[in-house]
């Protein structure tokens, strides 16, 4: 994504871009271009690549089927990037849609409606073709809240469907909304004869070149790669499979005695340590999470914004990025990372730290009194900082460690008794996203309970924007970032990037805006 301000016209640039895609892609030439679709990629030397082999990849926490939509965990991201594949792919660097399964597009000037082609080549798992239908299935199913899928907001503005031919579909929007690129790259392209079992976790069928064989509980997924897949000679890997250790130190020590080729999101300090051993350590540009404390701010101690105020200009953001971070990533007051249109350096510089100020906040009103502080596997050193960092200025808190599972509940469900920390993410997508869609911002309904007509205006203005750039939009994140300065019920704390730990052996890691995973081109030397 370009850090430069202003750009191209969005209608003007999209069906720009749409057009080139029709004239330049066919056959093989657009199978070559779909297997290296501008992620981004790690282990970036001249290896000549290997045909076969097993790459077994450590992850945190197990799968959990009923959230499988949700883009929360590695383990979600890790399935959906080796099953599926979604209509168009955003590079890492920028918000370019580049063809995937859609191989043209074309957005109407009143960006009411987008016409899709679709690639005739391409088959389920199962053997079943891929058909427009399954566009109009799969969208159908995204928005339906059973799934609790992020960006549903915008997959419900899709209201008409209309099925020219096998490959080809039009949708009409019941209004235009600047995110529309932003579903059509998240939305996973689903098998509606096996719906049934998507949320039981007995099958994972879909288009992308590695096909689910079988999961053990609190073990291991295990897929195998796809025959018949539509990129010729791809996969290389035979088979992957992702092992879940949840204590990093095993998964440290799976790594290091070869029981596993690589993981993700180990303890930093661990992954700058295997750096200077000889491993690969990759940083996941452009898929940039965001740390932050969040804020329940119906709980009576926190309803004050005053209070928020304080463990705004309380954090030192400084020091956990350079002491858990290990200084991959940098602190953040916006939502943004920098690359994004919405990034503002002005705005940025709000709440620096500053702990008399914090105290002087705090004594505007009665002490709060001690406070559950709320945070998931991996987040312990940061939260320990908070901690302290709340203490300093008289507000005490009980660390609350809980598990994946509960902690996304809790996230989903508006469950948090007062403060927490996680990190959310979205805010390198077209910024619209994350106000309209994400769980922790979503300004009709969202994980801090904070209900704001001045915000929801602001979310919606931005969201309803013909244009993702240029000076009238950036207006509008101005407004929306202003709104959540003013809020705080979301206090961030800083971009981290999550990060591939691998041997020497592994090439070609890639992922998606989202960090899934894209093993297409991974080999083992």
């Amino acid at each position: 994504m370009s850090s430069t301000r202003g750009g191209l016209d969005r209608r003007n640039f999209l069906r720009t871009s749409g057009i080139a895609a029709a004239a330049i892609f066919g056959g093989a030439a657009l199978a070559a271009c779909t297997s290296a679709v501008s992620e981004q990629k790690g282990g970036g030397d001249d290896a000549t690549p290997v045909r076969g082999g097993t790459l077994k990849v450590a992850i945190n926490a197990d799968l959990v089927p009923a959230n499988i939509l949700t883009n929360t965990t590695t383990a979600v991201s890790s399935v959906v990037g080796l099953v599926y594949e979604s209509l168009i792919r955003y590079p890492n660097d920028k918000l370019e849609p580049q063809p995937l399964l859609a191989k043209s597009w074309q957005l109407a000037p009143d960006a009411r409606s987008i016409s899709l082609d679709l690639r005739d080549d391409v088959t389920f798992h199962s053997g079943r073709p891929f058909t427009a239908k399954d566009v109009e299935f799969s969208l159908r199913t995204y928005a339906d809240a059973k799934w609790s899928g992020q960006l549903r907001s915008t997959a419900a503005a899709v209201t008409g469907f209309d099925i020219v031919s096998p490959t080809r579909i039009v949708l009409t929007l019941d209004n235009p909304v600047n995110n529309i690129f932003d579903l059509l790259d998240t939305v996973p392209i689903l098998d509606s004869e096996t719906i049934d079992q998507l949320g039981t976790g007995d099958t994972y069928i879909g288009t992308g070149p590695f096909k689910y064989v079988r999961r053990v509980p609190n073990s291991q997924l295990i897929f195998e790669k796809n025959p018949a897949y539509h990129v010729p000679d791809r996969p290389y890997l035979d088979r992957v499979e992702l092992t879940v250790i949840t204590d990093r130190q095993a998964q440290l020590n799976a790594l290091k005695s070869g029981q596993v080729a690589a993981a993700i999101d180990l303890d930093y300090r661990d992954a700058e340590n295997l750096g200077k051993d000889g491993y690969q350590v990759v940083n996941l540009e452009g898929a940039e999470l965001q740390t932050y404390v969040g804020v329940n701010v119906t709980e009576p101690a926190l309803a004050d914004v005053r209070v928020r105020q304080a463990i705004a200009f309380a954090l030192d953001r400084e020091r956990i990025v350079a002491e858990v971070f290990r200084g991959a990533g940098y602190p953040l007051n916006v939502p943004w990372p920098k690359g994004s249109p919405a990034y503002d350096e002005t705005r940025n510089t709000k709440y620096t730290r500053n702990v008399a100020k914090a105290k002087e906040l705090l004594g505007q009103g009665p002490k709060p009194p001690k406070l559950p502080l709320t945070f998931p596997p991996g987040y312990g050193a940061t939260a320990q900082i908070v901690q302290a960092n709340l203490a300093e200025i008289g507000i005490e808190t009980e660390l609350d460690p809980v598990d994946a599972a509960t902690f996304v509940k809790q996230l989903t469900g508006q469950q948090f008794r007062a403060l927490w920390i996680t990190d959310h993410s979205w805010a390198q997508f077209v910024p619209s996203t994350l106000t309209a869609s994400a769980y922790p911002f979503n300004a009709r309904r969202n994980s801090s309970r904070y209900d704001s007509p001045a915000y929801l205006a602001a979310a919606d203005a931005a969201w309803r924007q013909p244009r993702g750039t240029g000076p009238d939009a950036e207006r509008t994140y101005q407004a929306l970032t202003d709104q959540l300065l003013e809020g705080l019920f979301l206090i961030e704390i800083g971009v981290r990037y999550l990060q591939y730990s691998a041997a020497g052996k592994v090439h070609g890691l890639s992922w998606t805006k989202r960090r899934e995973a894209v093993f297409t081109d991974t080999f083992l030397s």
